[in-house]
């Protein structure tokens, strides 16, 4: 019974194609297609939650087996070979809750398409795990894991993507606005509340806070980068895109091939208060005149996109404290559910 559910979520999931994978679904059809999806992500929510909290699990592990958090590197960050699945040391597990065939309550699923954004790079994104290079911020770890809806399976060998602001809300390569746009006020009102022009891209060597992975056997990707800053319009986010198909360059970039999906994570607004409060954020220079835009404000209704066209899916990155206290710095962990027989343009829209 359950293949043949799955089987038929499948088919309407290949069957129904994207007419755009950068604007909020408007037409039926986009619309159908993002409920297939929403469906098949459902389904496959006990998978994600058992690959979410096996990782939780063994960092959880990892952290007091030492004693103490550590700054680990690449596969020892979120090692799986000491997993204990015992009941009584499953901590920090995302459990969804059961309904029958469907699953309510699930907080592990990332699926929706939504805007890639002006700051996107086509070429020099370095494959790289430390992604923070030498901008100061909270320590942040994140693992993102990647499933297939059509399967239920983790997917190894995918390349994962991401970019992000800084501390103080800028993008690498961006750092102004152009000149005739220095004294640009945002836009109040309609759906570009609080949005200033994108800032041109006027120095392509800077790749801070830029980076992507490979995610390994059990379809997971890991960073090291640092807490993100916002902007005027706009709630805290990162970027991401996933590639199903991509071929490393000689000079530590890849060379893109398939795009099969294109997505944005968030925060919990009262951890984004919290580091509000924290050096170099508080030197944020909107933050004393319009202030950050909370999640439920963003502009381009971009974080309620996140949520589907019927607000199931949660696209808010499950925080841990790696220390007692906040400025110890954060491991985020969430899971994407994505259709790997997209084939999405990759470029941005506007």
């Amino acid at each position: 019974m359950g293949f043949h559910r799955l089987a038929s979520l499948a088919a309407l999931v290949s069957i129904i194609h994207l007419a755009s994978a950068h604007s909020t679904p408007t037409t039926a059809e986009e619309i159908e297609t993002q409920r297939a999806l929403q469906a098949a992500a459902y389904y496959c929510a006990p998978a994600v939650a058992e690959l979410t909290a096996a990782r939780k699990r063994a960092w959880s592990q990892r952290v007091l087996a030492t004693g103490q958090p550590s700054i680990l590197e690449g596969e020892d960050l979120f090692s799986q070979e000491t997993l204990d699945a015992s009941p009584n040391k499953q901590v920090m597990e995302c459990s969804p809750v059961e309904d029958g065939a469907h699953v309510s309550n699930n907080t592990c699923v990332l699926t929706p398409v939504v805007t890639e954004g002006p700051y996107y790079h086509l070429a020099g994104h370095p494959i790289r795990q430390n992604i923070a290079e030498y901008q100061i911020g909270l320590l942040t770890y994140l693992d993102i894991g990647v499933i297939d809806v059509n399967t239920c399976k983790p997917i190894p060998n995918v390349l994962v993507d991401i970019w992000h602001a800084n501390s103080t809300g800028h993008y690498a390569g961006h750092p102004e606005p152009s000149i005739e746009l220095k004294d640009e006020k945002p836009q109040v009102g309609g759906k570009r509340n609080g949005l200033l022009s994108a800032f041109p891209r006027t120095k392509p060597q800077e790749t801070w806070l830029r980076g992507a992975w490979p995610t390994n056997g059990n379809g997971v990707a890991q960073f090291t980068t640092i807490f993100p800053g916002y902007y005027t319009g706009r709630a805290t986010h990162i970027h991401t895109k996933v590639f199903t198909d991509w071929k490393p360059l000689e000079n530590g970039t890849f060379q893109a091939g398939n795009l099969a999906h294109v997505g944005q994570f968030f925060f919990d607004d009262d951890i984004n208060l919290q580091v509000d409060k924290m050096y170099p954020y508080v030197e944020n220079p909107i933050r004393d005149m319009v202030g950050r835009t909370r999640n439920w404000r963003d502009s381009l209704n971009i974080f309620e996109d996140s949520h589907g066209p019927e607000g199931k899916y949660n696209p808010v990155f499950k925080m841990e404290m790696l220390g007692g206290v906040i400025n110890q710095g954060f491991a985020g962990f969430i899971t994407m559910g994505i259709n790997a027989t997209n084939s999405l343009d990759n470029w941005w829209k506007g």
